[in-house]
């Protein structure tokens, strides 16, 4: 096999059985949270969000991210004090603790002895031959205000007292219209640098990094990288883009951003660094000998 036919074959979706396996996951999680009766009088979005909502998961990343958001209140927060208007506050009983609790009840009683609610964030649902694994994330509803305008997202509580804030609405919208803008390569990219990160952490050619990262490393490429004739020279483009805008320390103007853009792809609280990002673009550079 060449090794365009490998990098093409690399921008694939999960297949289909493991597409069937996601979509029964997730159903079968919204059932468990609407048999459950104390949910009956509290306001719930739940939704898909992470890969496999916005199409760019792969065979080995292909759990299923399913946020439970509790709208009977909002949180905020503001770029500058005065921002958020005047408001009162919630005096009702959906706490984060109750939220996270409940729906520990409601996956245990759908899935006995399957649950894992070790982690400070999700609650994982473990899988088993008809479903993958997932993680039911319990969050809130939140806003933020700034000078001009505000912008919605999700807050979600961790159990060691810290706090995420998300935007997975802007984080779709915007994965959508680059994939657009890019006829429908973009994701395909996304998917490609996954795999090949996948590949080199299985050959002990590089460390393993988070699947979102290489997501985000995707997102920050131009869009005319994505214009090549072939995914060998589309793959050369992203690497070689990653390498060079990721020297040095973070700048203090045009930064790279998440694909929501809302949030920096580089801060002291990320998961990831700038010469993760660097470093990666250099191991996939020599892993595929290119030159």
């Amino acid at each position: 096999m060449s090794l365009e036919d490998k990098l093409s074959g690399w921008t694939g979706p999960s297949s289909s059985t493991e597409q069937d396996k996601q979509d029964r996951t997730e159903r079968m999680i919204r059932q468990a949270i609407d048999a459950h009766e104390p949910f009956n009088d509290c306001s719930l979005r739940v939704f898909a969000k992470g890969s496999y909502a916005n199409n760019t998961n792969v065979r080995a990343d292909s759990d299923v991210d399913i946020a439970v958001e509790c709208t009977e209140c909002r949180y905020w927060g503001e770029s500058e004090k005065g921002n958020h208007p005047p408001s009162g506050s919630y005096n009702g009983i959906w706490t984060p603790e109750k939220l996270r609790a409940e729906l520990l009840s409601a996956m245990n009683t759908k899935f006995p002895g399957q649950v894992d609610s070790s982690g400070s964030t999700a609650i994982q649902i473990n899988s088993n031959s008809a479903r993958v694994d997932a993680d039911v994330v319990p969050c809130f509803s939140y806003r933020y205000y700034m000078n001009h305008g505000s912008r919605d997202g999700t807050k979600i509580f961790k159990t060691d007292g810290s706090s995420i804030v998300n935007y997975p609405v802007q984080q779709k919208e915007n994965g959508t219209a680059k994939n657009n803008r890019t006829g429908y390569a973009y994701k395909k990219g996304a998917r490609l640098l996954k795999r090949v990160e996948n590949a080199m952490a299985q050959d002990g050619a590089f460390r393993e990094l988070p699947s979102f990262f290489m997501e985000c490393l995707a997102y920050n490429c131009p869009d005319n990288a994505f214009s090549h004739p072939t995914w060998t020279e589309r793959l050369r483009a992203m690497l070689l883009h990653i390498w060079h805008n990721l020297q040095g320390d973070e700048p203090t103007s045009g930064r790279w951003l998440e694909v929501s853009e809302c949030v920096f792809l580089f801060h002291s609280n990320q998961k990831w660094t700038r010469e993760d990002g660097r470093e990666f673009a250099k191991a996939a550079w020599n892993y595929f000998g290119f030159k």
